[in-house]
């Protein structure tokens, strides 16, 4: 149970914000329900609870209790002004306009700068909710201080989170996701032939997951590990685990097929299987491999700490023994490839116990384990004397063309036309068209984008509404039944938000019908209000996005996915440089810059891949772009680990003749790439001969592990394959083959 919660919650991040901010607007309520305050007062703690919590993102301890100390005169200065221009209709809406203009342009200075500026927006807007004027101003004061010691107390003492007890837990999460990948890989081996298409998608969504914890840990790496040595070995061995796991999956796949697998059906929902789809006949080499990945599993879900005694040695010395060819089973050879998968997973699991749980006891080790206790020493040291690689600094847009300002424009030409939308609708609730106009412009970054996140807003609110309603009928106006119904749902809430948009705005629809009945301003027709005005909010940001300085969904994706094809250019490039003999450089930050690039490509193509986009074929070929640049991301972090071996790996060795295969890529990439950006080019994508028939890698005999290995081939060949694959569906020509 304590995996499932880890894997399902990594690091406990989205429990950790639920708990934060509940604990923060429960101790708001219990101060003030002490001190006598009113409902109006309770709600507005309430509000400025949650905001105070939720607004404040840094990672380190002392920073963030900085923004805070700096968002109580920001709370202030806001609930004044709205109070002194709550009689002044004008000059409030304008300067409404003015300060969500200056919160959406204080992105750009950062974490601080959005606090900051998001305090100050959601105050000026609990101000409207609640109906703050001058003569109660002072009460409010009170208030707003009471719920930001409250956000402090439950920050820093009730659930008190540090960037090293992040990292742990995330840790635990990657060990967690790892054992269920190789549980959904050993479902795939037990896969009825009606069951396979569905055990793929297990081991998909499985890897998956597990990348995605990988780049979490690696985000939070600077700030949870004080050593930079430390941080550098825990990186490259959360790599090694994932790139081992993924391959093995891979391996299983092609032990099902007739035929070597697709890289493909690895990403690409809906891709056909190989043929056949069917294991051999089983054998005692199939129970065999069967147990072992069961072994495999309970390493990974069994930490040092926990005691792993004599029996577990003796199955970590079995799995990694097949690492040597004289070790493998008798078996076809698709199956022997799987036992091979399976030892240099032993030995990414071995690395990662290592730099995890520290030394371990080495007096059960086989000969076999010895040689891999001695490369992942001799990596250790290499990476703890490797310097990073700053980089080169990227030049940053000025003007308009800055994203912040650009947005705060939008933002700001949106609003003035929700405010004037939403008075014709109400006069005293306007505001939530506004509110739905800033909020669809956060993490946004196209017109495409824009509209997708106002959809599912405006579908969350729909059903928020027939909550709501139920809601308040049940809860009608007992004050603390009513607030116990609300913290509820800011949990739920704030645990849903990442994963989904639509239940978030249906959480907070919800509590926002209990809190009308609380001020006594429920009704049917205030809640049918709030569709409506989230309706027009929603359409005024797509307006101002599409018409104002706008960012065409298909300019965003283009823009990102040239920048996916120069990092998978630069790994590609580095990594087959270093299998070729060049000095080595630093692999993995670079293989990690290529992920974060397809991660931000594949959120600017929901809008392209949205269930509801009436384009089809369009949606059809952003899957196929995005499907077949995992693949091409897949093998190149693959290339970059096994090139990261060549100083300690006794079985790789350099070879130059790698460089001509890696030529070929780099063009073809760099002729796609200018495709994508409409640069002047008349480059061609190249065809011709395989990869290993290029190389010719040696003579009949040679051992299956010599200096070019089958492995560094395969990855060659399989990104070769799909990079050529990417020409047809963005345009780029192909040159006829020679």
């Amino acid at each position: 149970m304590r995996d499932r919660v880890a894997a399902s919650d990594p690091g406990l991040l989205r429990l950790a914000a639920g708990l934060r901010t509940v604990g923060a607007i429960a101790v708001t309520l219990a101060v003030l329900s002490l001190l006598g305050a009113d409902v109006s007062h309770l709600v507005a703690g309430a509000i400025a609870a949650m905001v105070a919590t939720f607004a404040v993102r840094e990672k380190q301890r002392d920073r963030q209790a900085v923004t805070l100390a700096l968002g109580l005169p920001v709370a202030l200065a806001s609930v004044s002004v709205a109070a002194l221009l709550s009689s002044r209709t004008v000059a409030g809406d304008l300067f409404f306009v003015a300060l969500i203009f200056c919160a959406v342009y204080g992105r750009r200075f950062g974490d601080r700068g959005t606090a900051l500026g998001l305090i100050g927006f959601q105050v000026y807007f609990m101000s409207l909710f609640v109906g703050v004027g001058t003569s109660s101003l002072p009460g409010y004061y009170g208030v707003i201080s009471v719920a930001f010691a409250s956000s402090a107390a439950a920050r820093f003492a009730l659930v008190p989170q540090t960037p090293t007890g992040i990292l742990l837990r995330l840790r635990q999460a990657f060990r967690a996701r790892l054992a269920q990948l190789l549980d959904a890989q050993l479902d795939l081996l037990d896969a009825a032939p009606d069951d396979v298409v569905k055990a793929v998608a297990q081991v998909r969504e499985g890897t998956a997951r597990l990348h995605e914890t990988a780049m979490m840990i690696q985000g939070r790496l600077d700030e949870g590990t004080p050593d930079e040595a430390v941080a550098r070995l825990v990186q490259r061995r959360i790599a090694d685990a994932e790139i081992a796991a993924e391959r093995l999956g891979l391996l299983l796949l092609t032990a099902r097929s007739a035929e070597r697998a697709d890289t493909l059906t690895m990403h690409l929902p809906g891709a056909p299987l190989p043929e056949s789809g069917r294991l051999p006949v089983r054998d005692e080499a199939l129970e065999i491999l069967r147990r072992d990945l069961l072994a495999l599993e309970l390493l990974v879900r069994n930490p040092v700490a926990a005691g792993s005694g004599t029996a577990l040695s003796h199955v970590r010395n079995r799995l990694l023994g097949y690492r040597e060819e004289e070790n493998l089973p008798e078996a076809p050879p698709a199956v022997q490839d799987v036992f091979r998968g399976v030892g240099e997973a032993a030995r990414a699991v071995l690395g990662l116990r290592i730099a995890l749980d520290g030394p371990q006891d080495e007096s059960d080790d086989s000969p076999e384990t010895a040689r891999s206790r001695e490369e992942l020493d001799a990596e250790d040291a290499a990476i703890g004397g490797a310097e990073a690689d700053e980089g080169s600094a990227e030049e940053q847009a000025t003007g308009l063309r800055r994203p912040t300002t650009r947005a705060a424009v939008q933002v700001a030409v949106g609003s003035a036309l929700a405010i004037v939308g939403g008075e014709l609708l109400s006069s005293h609730r306007w505001y939530w068209a506004v509110l739905t106009c800033w909020i669809v412009f956060i993490n946004t970054a196209s017109t495409g984008e824009i509209l997708v996140k106002g959809y599912r807003r405006l579908l969350g609110t729909v059903l928020g509404v027939i909550a709501g309603i139920v809601l308040a009928g049940l809860v009608g106006h007992h004050t603390w039944t009513a607030f116990a119904v609300v913290l509820l749902c800011v949990f739920a809430m704030f645990y849903t938000a990442p994963l989904s948009y639509t239940l978030m705005s249906f959480f907070v629809t919800a509590a926002l019908g209990v809190l009308y009945t609380l001020l006594h301003t429920y009704s049917l027709s205030v809640l049918v209000l709030r569709v409506e005005e989230t309706a027009l909010g929603a359409a005024c940001g797509i307006v101002a996005a599409a018409l104002v300085l706008p960012v065409r969904t298909d300019r965003r994706t283009n823009e990102l996915l040239t920048a996916v094809l120069e990092r998978l250019s630069e790994v590609t490039e580095a990594a087959v440089e270093q299998l070729s003999g060049a000095p080595p450089t630093d692999l993995l930050d670079r293989a990690r810059d290529l992920d974060q690039a397809l991660a931000d490509l594949r959120a600017a193509t929901q809008p392209l891949t949205h269930p509801v986009t009436p384009l089809r074929t369009r949606r059809d070929t952003a899957r196929y772009v995005v499907a077949l640049l995992e693949t091409c991301a897949y093998h190149a972090r693959s290339l970059a680990a096994t090139a990261e071996l060549l100083p300690t790996h006794p079985s790789i060795a350099a070879d130059p003749r790698l460089r001509r295969a890696g030529q070929r890529i780099r063009h073809n990439i760099g002729a796609i790439s200018a495709r994508v950006a409409q640069e002047p080019s008349t480059a061609e994508v190249l065809t011709g001969p395989s990869i290993a028939a290029l190389l010719k890698p040696g003579v009949p005999g040679t051992p299956r592990y010599g200096r070019v290995t089958d492995r560094v081939l395969r990855h060659l060949q399989r990104l070769d394959e799909a990079v050529v694959g990417l020409a047809r569906p963005l345009g780029a020509p192909v040159a006829p083959p020679q």
